[in-house]
């Protein structure tokens, strides 16, 4: 039995009935690879339940402590049933793209079943008029909640049950499984009485940490025109969320994208995903007549996992804020700013350390969290206070080399996320085989027209593709 960090339990905390707080990746197959050219639902169980031992989050389920008050317990489920976890369905005729994105919109809208482990995955079969897909081609929808995992172990979740070689196998689990029974309440009742004795004397130990830390992000704030603009406008994406959800992407050429950060020294991979997503709200806002004069400002996971934390699940996240300079026309011009504010960004997360941030969430009273966050839903709150932030951006590094699921070889990978009131779009970026996708999941009211959005997705990055050529010639 292994507790959840502050971290971690606080996607529990903050999840509502319509926002809640899972993650998911929608990667597409071509089954031609597979032996005999097929693959099968049993096949693709049988694959799972050979690799179950390679992500603990695929047998752990949630214990909560009394009343919350104190963080929840993983312990390895006794009641573990696999086909409840792998579902299987198909689309109807005639199979195509807008019809795959709705499909995946209603799967994703759900929330996940608490009592049990807190993942699903969904075979989509039917992908018959998709462009560019091979005949034959499937897709396996994946949800895990954000308490288990964050971008970075949840590429390695997808690495536990994906091959480098269509016919290969998983090593053996080094020992038998064993679940675990279900504390009872005396258990879990003593527990939270030791944590809440000692959890002071650790707020002070974290405290006398974040002192410094406070002090060197003041020296290190920037001023004058390079100062961050917080809090950010208000937008459409920033009122309370309802339970529907759209889901969206277009997918890119990384060496183009990398082609195009050379136009700006020292310009990154994701300086210009921020500016292509930056050039999309800025032409759908545009659109609708409702571009604020004031910059949209961004929010952007950085993992902070070390090399020894890897194969840990979990979230080892800090966050930098940027403005994405909605308000400047020129796609080079735009870039060139969101470059300087990442950089201005990063000093400013690093100045107070993502250990110790992390460390602070520890001490986050569940039941107080989880009450706050209903106050603030059935209040709607996020029509009165002024937001942080509009989107978030999280941008996961995937493999380069091709992976087989059962067989059957990925051919594009795209991502999930969760949107919450006060936050109703988020863009989820994937790399994987030398493209990277940018995806939207946004509340269905807040972006009724997903399919424009995928446009000007499409049109900011070629309109920054095209001025980065004629800078170069």
């Amino acid at each position: 039995m292994k507790q959840l960090s502050g971290l971690d339990a606080s996607f529990l905390y903050f999840e509502s009935g319509n926002a809640p707080t899972h993650i998911g990746s929608l990667a597409i197959y071509d089954q031609s690879s597979a032996p005999g050219g097929r693959v099968t639902f049993k096949g693709i169980l049988g694959n799972i339940e050979r690799r179950l031992h390679l992500a603990r989050c695929f047998r752990q389920k949630l214990v909560r402590a009394p009343l919350d008050l104190d963080h929840p317990y993983w312990i390895e489920d006794p009641d573990f049933d696999l086909e409840f976890h792998v579902r299987h369905i198909a689309l109807p005729h005639p199979g195509d793209w807008r019809q795959l994105c709705i499909q995946v919109a209603r799967i994703h809208s759900r929330r996940l079943d608490l009592s049990r482990p807190l993942w699903e995955m969904y075979v989509i079969e039917g992908l018959d008029e998709i462009e560019a897909l091979p005949p034959g081609s499937f897709a396996l929808f994946t949800k895990i909640h954000h308490a288990a995992i964050d971008g970075v172990s949840g590429a390695e979740i997808l690495a536990a049950i994906h091959d480098l070689e269509p016919e290969a196998e998983p090593e053996p689990p080094a020992e038998a499984w064993r679940p675990e029974p279900s504390p009872n309440l005396v258990e879990l009742a003593t527990r939270t009485l030791a944590n809440n004795v000692r959890y002071p004397f650790r707020f002070l130990q974290t405290a006398g940490r974040v002192a410094p830390s406070l002090a060197s992000l003041l020296r290190a704030a920037p001023e004058g025109d390079d100062a961050p603009s917080a809090p950010a406008p208000r937008t459409r994406f920033n009122g309370p969320v309802s339970p529907h959800r759209v889901v969206e992407g277009r997918s890119f050429s990384l060496d183009e994208i990398r082609e195009i950060r050379r136009c700006v020294p020292g310009a990154t991979v994701n300086d210009v995903v921020l500016s292509v997503c930056s050039g999309a709200l800025r032409r759908y806002l545009d659109h609708h007549g409702e571009l604020p004069e004031e910059s949209l400002v961004a929010m952007a996971p950085i993992s902070v996992r070390a090399e020894a934390e890897r194969s840990s699940a979990g979230n080892q996240i800090s966050v930098m804020f940027v403005t994405l300079f909605t308000q400047i026309a020129d796609p080079l011009e735009r870039l060139e700013r969101v470059h300087k504010e990442t950089q201005n960004s990063k000093v400013s997360a690093e100045a107070v350390g993502a250990r110790t941030m992390t460390d602070i969430t520890q001490f986050m009273p569940g039941a107080l969290a989880g009450l706050a966050t209903r106050l603030y839903t059935r209040f709607g709150l996020a029509n009165s206070i002024r937001p942080f932030l509009n989107t978030v951006i999280t941008n996961v590094p995937g493999p380069q080399v091709a992976l087989y699921f059962t067989g059957a070889r990925m051919v594009a990978l795209h991502g999930l996320g969760p949107v919450m009131d006060g936050m109703g779009i988020i863009h989820p970026v994937f790399s994987y085989l030398g493209r990277i996708s940018i995806a939207v999941t946004a509340c269905r009211d807040q972006l009724p027209d997903p399919a424009f959005y995928a446009e000007c997705l499409q049109a900011s990055y070629d309109e920054l593709r095209a001025a980065a050529e004629a800078g170069s010639e």
